[in-house]
Formats: C-alpha cells, sequence, structure tokens
C-alpha cells in the first residue's frame, strides 16, 4: 500500500511540475480583471487539489490529460470569477467588454501549447542519435542545404541526403507513435 502512495505522489508532483504554468495562466487570464494575485494562487491550488483528489483515475486515463486539466481549471477559475464578482457587487459576465482578453488568453495557451508541442519535436529530434540530429537541425531549422551541411560535419553530400531522408522516415514514425501532427 505504501508503494502505490509513493506512486501517486510521485505522479502527482510530475503533473504539477509539468502542467503549473498551463493551469496558473489559464486561471490569471479568467479572474484577473476581479482578483487578487492572492486569489489567483488561490484558485491554482484549487485545481491542483481536485487533479490531485482523482489521482487514481487519472493514472488509468487514456485521453488527452492536458485537456482535462485544461478544463478543470477554466471551470474552477470561472466559478471564481462569479464568486469574486458577486462579493464586490457588480455582476458581469465574463465576455463582456473583455473580448481583446479573451482573444490573448487564447493566444497564450495556443503559444504555450506550441511551445510544448516544439520541445517535444526536438526531444524526439535529439533522440535520432548523431550524425542524423546535426542534418535534420541544420536542414530544418537552420535551411541548410545538403551540399552546406555535407560539407559542415564532413560526409558526402549523397551520404547526407540518404542520411536526411532514413532520419525524417524515424522522426515521422516516432511523431504518430507520440500523436503529433504537423
Amino acid at each position: 500500500m505504501l508503494k502505490k502512495e509513493k506512486k501517486k505522489a510521485e505522479y502527482a508532483r510530475k503533473i504539477f511540475d509539468e502542467y503549473c504554468n498551463y493551469v496558473y495562466i489559464i486561471v490569471l487570464n479568467k479572474i484577473k480583471s476581479c482578483g487578487t494575485k492572492e486569489d489567483i494562487e488561490e484558485c491554482v491550488s484549487d485545481v491542483f487539489a481536485e487533479i490531485f483528489r482523482n489521482t487514481d483515475k487519472i493514472i488509468d486515463f487514456e485521453g488527452d490529460l492536458k485537456c482535462y486539466i485544461g478544463t478543470v481549471a477554466k471551470r474552477r477559475a470561472i466559478d471564481t470569477y462569479r464568486r469574486l464578482s458577486s462579493h464586490s457587487g457588480r455582476v458581469q459576465p465574463l465576455d463582456d467588454g473583455i473580448i481583446s482578453e479573451t482573444a490573448s488568453a487564447e493566444d497564450i495557451e495556443k503559444s504555450y501549447e506550441t511551445a510544448s508541442r516544439n520541445a517535444l519535436i526536438l526531444d524526439k529530434i535529439k533522440s535520432l542519435g548523431e550524425p542524423d540530429t546535426t542534418i535534420i537541425i541544420k536542414q530544418f531549422y537552420y535551411n541548410m542545404k545538403v551540399a552546406e551541411i555535407a560539407k559542415a560535419i564532413s560526409m558526402t553530400a549523397a551520404s547526407v541526403q540518404k542520411r536526411s531522408l532514413r532520419a525524417r522516415e524515424k522522426l515521422k514514425a516516432m511523431l504518430v507513435e507520440a500523436d503529433i501532427t504537423l
């Protein structure tokens, strides 16, 4: 029993470390117009408390964990927003007059998702090993031609071309396995 509790605690810590900033951004953008920093931090804590109460279910969860966490964060933030708005004596719908803030919140969430996806792609590229990693990075991140890459890493252009083709095929398989589409 102690081993299971330790596994749950490690999993909860991993979830917190990976998604803390994501949850904070969601909560911040929902309640910044009516809450204090303490209200935001309390709401983030409430989100993770709810998630951690369901750790047993989440460990075996087969869906998109990020989507689940984002949904919990949004719902908890909306509840907090309504509670704070009712205490201040003014009731304002979430979307009333803050269209630009909502758009920026979506932009922040989208950029976070893009950054997370890009980091995962880079990790997959690095797992290809050398010289494939160098070839792919120089080819797609630095837009270098095959001949330039060949000269830089002391290989023939034909070898670079062949390795690039094989590395891209391996990378594509890894991305499909990780459920990443470009």
